[in-house]
């Protein structure tokens, strides 16, 4: 009698568990992504082999994700990868307070993964909250405390700008908000960003193709940096948008 396991006879091979860099991790994760959102998805890394293999010698993940609770944001799915490839910490808004860092920090540096990304998604609920002003009760209020600055930001920057536009652009400003929280708060991720062996990008998913837009590191990472070792801000003259932008994140 056949007992093999379906799924691993038409899945790719399980992949080996090696040592990445967040470059080679971040390309994996684009042409994953890019296979789901053409309907083209190789379900990698999912069948009882797989589940087996790390149950017995633990996990060894390539990424860490800092994203939405949002169930319209299937994580491992989006970037077509399977069991054990993806430590993903969860939370309305994706906002990052502490026990969202402490298990960033067990993500980068317990587990070593060389990416961070920090993602957002259209339509966010928790967003469109803030962005509206909604009176909210319970612990959910704190979640749009954290939001708040991204929002003023959004709305400062972009004068006329409303409603659902203005949500769009805020779900953006949130993503550097979490970054730069995370950047600020935890010294095991700055050490890990300046010793190079982590890089912490920020992304936006449309939930509506699936598709993730990944924007690259905070514009102003070389800022907060210096300004977290007390060496003090620096920008060219007139660029008052990088010290405002910096200025106004610590400030949260």
């Amino acid at each position: 009698m056949d007992t093999s396991d379906p799924a691993e006879a038409h899945a790719p091979a399980a992949e080996a568990s090696k040592p990445v860099t967040a470059a080679e991790a971040l390309k994996m994760l684009e042409e994953g992504n890019a296979r789901w959102v053409a309907g083209a998805s190789e379900d990698p890394n999912t069948g009882t082999a797989r589940r087996g293999e790390l149950a017995a010698n633990g996990q060894h993940p390539f990424v860490t994700v800092l994203t939405c609770a949002d169930s319209r944001l299937p994580v491992e799915r989006l970037f077509d990868r399977g069991v054990g490839d993806v430590f993903v910490a969860r939370v309305a808004g994706a906002v990052a307070a502490d026990g969202e860092t402490g298990t960033i920090e067990y993500g980068v540096g317990h587990l070593h993964t060389p990416l961070l990304v920090v993602m957002g998604h259209t339509k966010c609920g928790a967003v469109a909250a803030a962005v509206a002003g909604v009176e909210v009760h319970g612990k959910v209020a704190g979640l749009i405390d954290a939001i708040e600055p991204a929002v003023a930001r959004a709305k400062r920057n972009n004068a006329g700008v409303e409603g659902d536009a203005l949500a769009a652009v805020a779900v953006k400003e949130n993503v550097w908000q979490s970054m730069f929280d995370l950047l600020k708060h935890s010294p095991e991720i700055r050490g890990l960003v300046q010793k190079g062996e982590l890089t912490v990008v920020g992304a936006v998913c449309d939930i509506s193709t699936g598709k993730v837009e990944f924007m690259g590191e905070h514009p102003w990472q070389s800022e907060l940096m210096a300004a977290m070792d007390g060496k003090g801000l620096h920008a060219e003259p007139g660029d008052t948008k990088a010290v405002t932008g910096v200025t106004d994140a610590a400030g949260h």
